[in-house]
Protein backbone atom coordinates (compact mmCIF):
# COMPACT_ATOMS: atom_id res chain seq x y z
CA UNK A 1 0.00 0.00 0.00
CA UNK A 2 2.50 2.41 0.72
CA UNK A 3 4.63 1.65 -2.35
CA UNK A 4 1.42 2.30 -4.45
CA UNK A 5 0.83 5.60 -2.66
CA UNK A 6 4.55 6.75 -3.04
CA UNK A 7 4.15 5.77 -7.25
CA UNK A 8 1.06 7.75 -7.04
CA UNK A 9 2.24 10.65 -5.44
CA UNK A 10 5.44 10.65 -7.82
CA UNK A 11 2.74 10.79 -10.61
CA UNK A 12 1.41 13.81 -9.53
CA UNK A 13 4.63 15.68 -8.79
CA UNK A 14 5.45 14.84 -12.53
CA UNK A 15 1.81 15.67 -13.99
CA UNK A 16 2.20 19.25 -11.74
CA UNK A 17 5.64 19.37 -13.24
CA UNK A 18 4.56 19.34 -16.91
CA UNK A 19 1.07 21.10 -15.73
CA UNK A 20 2.78 24.37 -14.14
CA UNK A 21 4.88 25.55 -17.28
CA UNK A 22 1.07 25.80 -19.38
CA UNK A 23 -1.00 27.33 -16.71
CA UNK A 24 2.15 30.04 -16.55
CA UNK A 25 1.20 30.67 -19.66
CA UNK A 26 -2.05 30.55 -19.81
CA UNK A 27 -2.34 33.36 -16.85
CA UNK A 28 -0.20 35.44 -18.46
CA UNK A 29 -1.58 34.85 -21.72
CA UNK A 30 -5.33 34.89 -20.95
CA UNK A 31 -5.44 36.04 -16.83
CA UNK A 32 -3.28 39.43 -17.50
CA UNK A 33 -5.46 41.12 -19.80
CA UNK A 34 -8.81 40.19 -18.16
CA UNK A 35 -6.97 41.60 -14.66
CA UNK A 36 -6.30 44.49 -16.52
CA UNK A 37 -8.99 45.23 -18.22
CA UNK A 38 -10.90 45.04 -15.04
CA UNK A 39 -8.63 47.35 -13.38
CA UNK A 40 -8.65 50.24 -16.25
CA UNK A 41 -12.59 49.97 -16.16
CA UNK A 42 -12.57 51.94 -12.86
CA UNK A 43 -10.51 54.54 -15.00
CA UNK A 44 -11.13 57.46 -17.25
CA UNK A 45 -8.39 57.52 -19.62
CA UNK A 46 -8.59 59.16 -23.29
CA UNK A 47 -5.44 59.63 -25.17
CA UNK A 48 -7.23 62.55 -26.66
CA UNK A 49 -7.96 64.31 -23.08
CA UNK A 50 -5.54 62.71 -20.58
CA UNK A 51 -2.55 60.48 -21.24
CA UNK A 52 -2.48 59.13 -17.63
CA UNK A 53 -5.38 57.18 -16.28
CA UNK A 54 -7.43 59.22 -13.52
CA UNK A 55 -9.82 57.06 -11.22
CA UNK A 56 -13.44 57.32 -11.72
CA UNK A 57 -15.03 54.43 -9.98
CA UNK A 58 -18.05 52.86 -11.89
CA UNK A 59 -18.22 55.85 -13.62
CA UNK A 60 -17.72 54.45 -17.08
CA UNK A 61 -20.69 51.52 -16.20
CA UNK A 62 -22.72 54.37 -15.25
CA UNK A 63 -21.67 55.94 -18.78
CA UNK A 64 -22.65 52.56 -20.64
CA UNK A 65 -25.55 52.79 -18.64
CA UNK A 66 -27.32 55.42 -20.70
CA UNK A 67 -25.08 54.83 -23.65
CA UNK A 68 -27.35 54.31 -26.21
CA UNK A 69 -25.08 53.07 -29.39
CA UNK A 70 -23.81 50.34 -27.00
CA UNK A 71 -27.54 49.49 -26.34
CA UNK A 72 -28.03 49.33 -29.94
CA UNK A 73 -24.97 47.10 -30.78
CA UNK A 74 -25.66 44.95 -28.13
CA UNK A 75 -29.39 43.88 -29.14
CA UNK A 76 -28.28 43.87 -33.18
CA UNK A 77 -24.96 41.19 -31.47
CA UNK A 78 -28.16 39.17 -29.41
CA UNK A 79 -30.37 39.37 -32.84
CA UNK A 80 -27.64 37.86 -34.83
CA UNK A 81 -26.08 35.23 -31.75
CA UNK A 82 -29.56 34.05 -31.42
CA UNK A 83 -30.15 33.59 -35.80
CA UNK A 84 -26.97 32.29 -36.00
CA UNK A 85 -26.48 29.93 -33.74
CA UNK A 86 -30.17 28.55 -33.96
CA UNK A 87 -29.75 28.06 -37.93
CA UNK A 88 -26.57 26.44 -37.64
CA UNK A 89 -27.56 23.92 -35.31
CA UNK A 90 -30.53 22.83 -37.93
CA UNK A 91 -28.52 22.87 -40.67
CA UNK A 92 -25.29 20.88 -38.76
CA UNK A 93 -27.73 18.23 -37.32
CA UNK A 94 -29.44 17.90 -40.69
CA UNK A 95 -25.65 17.38 -42.64
CA UNK A 96 -24.52 15.24 -39.72
CA UNK A 97 -27.37 12.95 -39.86
CA UNK A 98 -26.65 12.67 -43.61
CA UNK A 99 -22.86 12.03 -43.07
CA UNK A 100 -23.65 9.63 -40.47
CA UNK A 101 -25.21 6.97 -42.99
CA UNK A 102 -22.99 4.55 -45.18
CA UNK A 103 -22.80 5.82 -48.54
CA UNK A 104 -20.36 5.82 -51.38
CA UNK A 105 -17.63 8.85 -51.37
CA UNK A 106 -18.50 9.32 -47.71
CA UNK A 107 -15.51 10.19 -47.10
CA UNK A 108 -14.48 12.83 -49.95
CA UNK A 109 -18.01 14.72 -48.96
CA UNK A 110 -17.25 14.68 -45.14
CA UNK A 111 -14.07 16.05 -45.65
CA UNK A 112 -15.79 19.02 -48.76
CA UNK A 113 -18.15 19.78 -45.83
CA UNK A 114 -15.36 20.96 -43.40
CA UNK A 115 -13.49 23.18 -46.15
CA UNK A 116 -15.87 26.41 -45.24
CA UNK A 117 -14.67 25.89 -41.80
CA UNK A 118 -11.21 25.86 -42.73
CA UNK A 119 -11.25 28.49 -45.00
CA UNK A 120 -10.31 31.86 -43.21
CA UNK A 121 -13.07 34.26 -41.68
CA UNK A 122 -12.07 37.38 -43.35
CA UNK A 123 -12.07 35.77 -46.88
CA UNK A 124 -15.31 34.03 -46.34
CA UNK A 125 -16.39 37.64 -45.58
CA UNK A 126 -14.90 39.44 -48.83
CA UNK A 127 -16.42 36.60 -51.16
CA UNK A 128 -19.78 36.92 -49.71
CA UNK A 129 -19.81 41.33 -49.78
CA UNK A 130 -19.04 40.24 -53.63
CA UNK A 131 -21.81 38.01 -53.86
CA UNK A 132 -24.56 40.10 -52.71
CA UNK A 133 -22.73 42.82 -54.05
CA UNK A 134 -25.63 45.39 -55.83
CA UNK A 135 -24.12 45.40 -59.05
CA UNK A 136 -22.21 42.32 -60.04
CA UNK A 137 -23.15 39.70 -57.43
CA UNK A 138 -24.25 36.38 -58.04
CA UNK A 139 -27.37 36.22 -55.72
CA UNK A 140 -29.10 39.75 -57.87
CA UNK A 141 -28.01 37.79 -61.21
CA UNK A 142 -29.93 34.41 -60.03
CA UNK A 143 -32.79 36.55 -59.07
CA UNK A 144 -33.15 38.49 -62.34
CA UNK A 145 -32.41 34.84 -64.06
CA UNK A 146 -35.25 33.67 -62.53
CA UNK A 147 -37.48 36.75 -63.23
CA UNK A 148 -38.12 37.36 -59.78
CA UNK A 149 -36.37 41.20 -59.20
CA UNK A 150 -36.17 43.68 -62.29
CA UNK A 151 -33.14 45.28 -60.86
CA UNK A 152 -30.37 45.08 -58.49
CA UNK A 153 -31.55 44.85 -54.74
CA UNK A 154 -28.72 46.70 -52.34
CA UNK A 155 -28.28 44.19 -50.21
CA UNK A 156 -25.12 45.53 -47.85
CA UNK A 157 -27.18 49.42 -48.29
CA UNK A 158 -30.34 47.90 -46.39
CA UNK A 159 -30.27 47.79 -43.02
CA UNK A 160 -32.56 44.48 -42.65
CA UNK A 161 -31.08 42.83 -45.88
CA UNK A 162 -27.58 43.66 -44.47
CA UNK A 163 -28.17 41.64 -41.60
CA UNK A 164 -29.60 38.60 -43.28
CA UNK A 165 -26.60 38.65 -45.69
CA UNK A 166 -23.91 38.68 -42.36
CA UNK A 167 -26.35 36.09 -41.13
CA UNK A 168 -26.22 33.79 -44.21
CA UNK A 169 -22.53 34.32 -44.40
CA UNK A 170 -21.91 33.10 -40.77
CA UNK A 171 -23.99 30.03 -40.80
CA UNK A 172 -22.38 29.17 -44.33
CA UNK A 173 -19.21 29.45 -42.31
CA UNK A 174 -19.46 27.83 -39.15
CA UNK A 175 -22.34 25.02 -40.06
CA UNK A 176 -19.76 22.74 -40.14
CA UNK A 177 -18.27 22.78 -37.00
CA UNK A 178 -21.68 22.29 -35.69
CA UNK A 179 -22.06 19.22 -37.69
CA UNK A 180 -18.78 17.98 -36.95
CA UNK A 181 -19.07 18.10 -33.66
CA UNK A 182 -22.48 16.47 -33.67
CA UNK A 183 -21.20 13.51 -36.23
CA UNK A 184 -18.72 12.96 -33.27
CA UNK A 185 -22.00 12.32 -31.02
CA UNK A 186 -23.80 10.45 -33.59
CA UNK A 187 -21.26 7.86 -34.12
CA UNK A 188 -20.92 7.23 -30.08
CA UNK A 189 -24.24 5.77 -30.45
CA UNK A 190 -24.70 2.26 -30.51
CA UNK A 191 -26.93 0.57 -33.45
CA UNK A 192 -28.34 -1.91 -31.37
CA UNK A 193 -29.98 1.01 -29.58
CA UNK A 194 -32.20 1.35 -32.83
CA UNK A 195 -32.51 -1.91 -34.29
CA UNK A 196 -33.94 -3.04 -30.84
CA UNK A 197 -36.22 0.29 -31.28
CA UNK A 198 -36.77 -0.89 -34.68
CA UNK A 199 -38.19 -4.54 -33.08
CA UNK A 200 -40.44 -2.86 -31.07
CA UNK A 201 -42.38 -1.49 -33.50
CA UNK A 202 -40.78 2.26 -33.60
CA UNK A 203 -40.80 4.36 -36.60
CA UNK A 204 -37.54 6.53 -37.54
CA UNK A 205 -39.10 9.38 -36.15
CA UNK A 206 -39.74 7.89 -33.29
CA UNK A 207 -36.31 6.38 -32.60
CA UNK A 208 -34.89 9.98 -33.86
CA UNK A 209 -36.68 11.40 -31.11
CA UNK A 210 -36.44 8.79 -28.13
CA UNK A 211 -32.89 7.67 -28.94
CA UNK A 212 -30.81 10.48 -31.01
CA UNK A 213 -32.16 13.83 -29.71
CA UNK A 214 -31.95 12.30 -25.73
CA UNK A 215 -28.24 11.25 -26.13
CA UNK A 216 -27.43 14.02 -28.52
CA UNK A 217 -27.98 16.44 -25.77
CA UNK A 218 -24.38 17.02 -24.79
CA UNK A 219 -22.74 17.74 -28.15
CA UNK A 220 -25.58 19.86 -28.60
CA UNK A 221 -25.09 21.55 -25.39
CA UNK A 222 -21.55 21.63 -26.15
CA UNK A 223 -21.93 23.01 -29.99
CA UNK A 224 -23.86 25.50 -28.49
CA UNK A 225 -22.16 26.89 -26.09
CA UNK A 226 -18.92 26.99 -28.51
CA UNK A 227 -21.25 28.72 -31.18
CA UNK A 228 -22.07 31.17 -28.95
CA UNK A 229 -19.03 32.49 -27.31
CA UNK A 230 -17.51 32.70 -30.59
CA UNK A 231 -21.28 34.31 -32.30
CA UNK A 232 -20.97 37.19 -29.68
CA UNK A 233 -17.82 38.00 -29.99
CA UNK A 234 -18.05 37.79 -34.13
CA UNK A 235 -15.89 40.46 -35.44
CA UNK A 236 -14.00 39.89 -38.47
CA UNK A 237 -17.26 38.69 -41.00
CA UNK A 238 -18.89 41.62 -40.57
CA UNK A 239 -15.96 44.18 -40.30
CA UNK A 240 -15.53 43.03 -43.87
CA UNK A 241 -18.92 42.62 -45.30
CA UNK A 242 -20.33 45.83 -43.86
CA UNK A 243 -18.12 47.48 -41.76
CA UNK A 244 -21.21 47.86 -38.87
CA UNK A 245 -23.36 49.75 -41.49
CA UNK A 246 -25.71 50.57 -43.15
CA UNK A 247 -25.70 53.36 -40.25
CA UNK A 248 -24.84 50.89 -37.23
CA UNK A 249 -27.15 48.41 -38.11
CA UNK A 250 -24.56 45.72 -38.34
CA UNK A 251 -22.86 47.25 -35.85
CA UNK A 252 -22.02 44.54 -32.86
CA UNK A 253 -20.52 44.53 -29.32
CA UNK A 254 -17.02 43.78 -30.70
CA UNK A 255 -17.01 46.43 -33.62
CA UNK A 256 -18.34 49.20 -31.08
CA UNK A 257 -15.61 48.34 -28.64
CA UNK A 258 -13.02 48.34 -31.35
CA UNK A 259 -14.03 52.15 -32.64
CA UNK A 260 -14.21 53.39 -29.29
CA UNK A 261 -10.53 51.99 -28.28
CA UNK A 262 -8.94 52.13 -31.66
CA UNK A 263 -10.40 55.01 -32.96
CA UNK A 264 -11.83 57.30 -30.14
CA UNK A 265 -9.04 56.22 -28.10
CA UNK A 266 -11.28 56.04 -24.83
CA UNK A 267 -9.36 52.93 -23.17
CA UNK A 268 -11.27 53.02 -19.63
CA UNK A 269 -14.53 53.15 -21.39
CA UNK A 270 -13.45 50.67 -24.06
CA UNK A 271 -12.22 48.67 -20.90
CA UNK A 272 -15.86 48.81 -19.34
CA UNK A 273 -17.11 47.58 -22.34
CA UNK A 274 -15.35 44.39 -22.55
CA UNK A 275 -15.46 43.82 -18.84
CA UNK A 276 -19.42 43.55 -19.29
CA UNK A 277 -19.23 41.39 -22.20
CA UNK A 278 -17.07 38.81 -20.57
CA UNK A 279 -19.30 38.80 -17.90
CA UNK A 280 -22.28 37.93 -19.79
CA UNK A 281 -19.95 34.99 -21.60
CA UNK A 282 -19.25 33.44 -18.17
CA UNK A 283 -22.25 33.63 -17.59
CA UNK A 284 -23.35 32.00 -20.18
CA UNK A 285 -20.49 29.43 -19.34
CA UNK A 286 -21.85 29.09 -16.05
CA UNK A 287 -25.53 27.70 -17.50
CA UNK A 288 -24.80 25.78 -20.25
CA UNK A 289 -22.64 23.55 -17.91
CA UNK A 290 -25.20 23.59 -15.23
CA UNK A 291 -27.00 22.38 -18.38
CA UNK A 292 -24.65 19.78 -19.87
CA UNK A 293 -23.81 18.23 -16.43
CA UNK A 294 -28.13 18.10 -15.88
CA UNK A 295 -28.12 16.52 -19.31
CA UNK A 296 -25.53 13.96 -18.31
CA UNK A 297 -27.17 12.98 -15.17
CA UNK A 298 -30.32 12.61 -16.95
CA UNK A 299 -28.93 10.67 -19.81
CA UNK A 300 -27.24 7.97 -17.50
Amino acid sequence: MTNLQTIRSREQRTAWIFLVPALLLLLFVFGYPIVRAFWLSFFTQNLATNLQPVFSGFSNYVRMSGDGRFWQSFGTTTVFTFATVLLELLLGLGIALVLNRQFFGRGVVRTIAILPWALPTALIGLAWAWIFNDQFGVVNDILMRLGLIKSGINWLGDPTLAMIAVIIGDVWKTTPFISILLLAGLQSISPDLYEAHAIDGATRWQSFYQITLPLLIPQILIATLFRFAQAFGVYDLIAVMTGGGPGGATEVVSLYIYSTIMRYLDFGYGAALVVCTFLLLVAAVIIASFLLKKSRVNTF
